[in-house]
């Protein structure tokens, strides 16, 4: 494709997916409306322009990112991400009958996806191409600190409590995780940002190639990322509730878990791809800054944002992992500990997370 053409569509699929979505909206063939055949006419569309919209955002963020340098550039995709998260699983909450369970397998999705399925890709790939791979022994051990403490006490803990059923949170615990989590991740960004930046991008190579170039728009840019996400949000709500919807209509048992691992593979996609380039390219610490980013983004902010929701619109959550998925996630962080213990990474070490993500997916349709 010409650099034209390329430019073509870069500038377009934005406006055309934040258009698409206005229109569906004003025109009323929002979920719960319109014919079947109609709705799943709108919803093939709106996947498909969501879809090709997912890649021109990405390309857009990385403009962004490499104006604004690291661990800055990260965060851009990052923070983008955990708000398409935040607002499809809020808008789901709120559509139809209450579905307690869907945050919690919707976060759960997040981080098994990054932790072992992006991780594992960035492991494996950097591994296969560049044979031994250099991380930052500091920074990778602080976003695992991070990771662990808070999906434990948000994804493991409401098992065990006892002011309500199991699973659950009472208000006041809801609330008080909420904030604990939101201050937690207030100060790893502090430490990545200010304090301790030099722990996120020792050893990355500093090519000239990785800074901005002379002909991008970085003002046009960041509006077309802002317009292209919000339509991806509006879109990605239609697109899964039909999917939610047609999983429940044929009685499919883990129709939750389905969704939620829809939610979260639509929204990581940016950041997947953005993490395994980097690794190809011999920058395997920026790739597991975006990836392990991501995990913690998702319980630092998603979790408090739909504890939000909860709490002002009476609907109930439910965090508390089931037995299979809290061995699943503990052997996922430990597996993570174990590979970022050392200052190299090979192939195999990519091998063993993937071994658990493909455990984690099977299980998702075979429980």
């Amino acid at each position: 494709m010409t650099g034209f053409g390329r430019s073509a569509i870069s500038y377009a699929m934005p406006l055309a997916a934040l258009a698409m979505a206005v229109a569906v909206r004003a025109s009323g063939l929002s979920v719960d409306q319109g014919s079947p055949s109609t709705r799943v006419l709108v919803g093939a569309l709106s996947s498909a322009i969501m879809f090709v919209t997912i890649f021109v955002v990405l390309d857009h963020a990385e403009a962004v990112a490499r104006r604004v340098g690291e661990p800055y550039g990260t965060l851009v995709l990052t923070f983008a991400v955990t708000a398409i998260e935040v607002s499809i699983i809020v808008s789901m909450m709120l559509h139809g009958e209450n579905n307690p369970t869907l945050a919690r397998e919707s976060v759960f999705s997040t981080v098994m996806i990054a932790s072992t399925g992006v991780v594992g890709m960035c492991l494996a790939l950097g591994g296969w191409r560049h044979r031994k791979q250099a991380i930052v022994r500091q920074g990778t051990s602080a976003y695992l600190a991070v990771l662990i403490a808070l999906t434990v006490m948000t994804l493991i803990l409401p098992t065990y409590t006892q002011t309500t059923g199991p699973g659950t949170f009472s208000a006041a615990q809801l609330g008080f995780v909420s904030v604990l989590s939101v201050l937690l991740y207030a100060s790893f960004v502090f430490a990545q940002t200010v304090r301790h930046r030099e722990d996120f991008i020792q050893g990355q190579p500093h090519d000239v190639s990785v800074r901005s170039a002379p002909h991008e728009n970085i003002s046009a840019s960041a509006l077309l990322l802002m317009a292209g996400l919000i339509g991806i949000v509006m879109l990605a709500e239609q697109v899964a509730a039909s999917v939610e919807d047609t999983l429940i209509a044929y009685q499919v048992t883990q129709a939750d878990s389905i969704v939620g691992a829809m939610i979260a593979g639509l929204v990581l996609m940016p950041e997947a791809i953005s993490a395994v380039r980097a690794s190809l390219n011999n920058e395997l610490q920026r790739g597991l800054n975006v990836a392990m980013g991501s995990a913690c983004a998702t319980i630092g902010l998603t979790i408090p944002g739909v504890a939000a929701a909860s709490l002002l619109t009476g609907r109930g959550v439910t965090l508390g992992l089931p037995a299979a998925d809290a061995v699943l996630l503990v052997l996922a962080l430990f597996i993570c500990n174990v590979s970022f213990s050392t200052e190299r990474t090979t192939f195999l070490t990519g091998m063993v997370h993937l071994v658990v993500f493909f455990t984690y997916v099977f299980l998702i349709f075979i429980p």
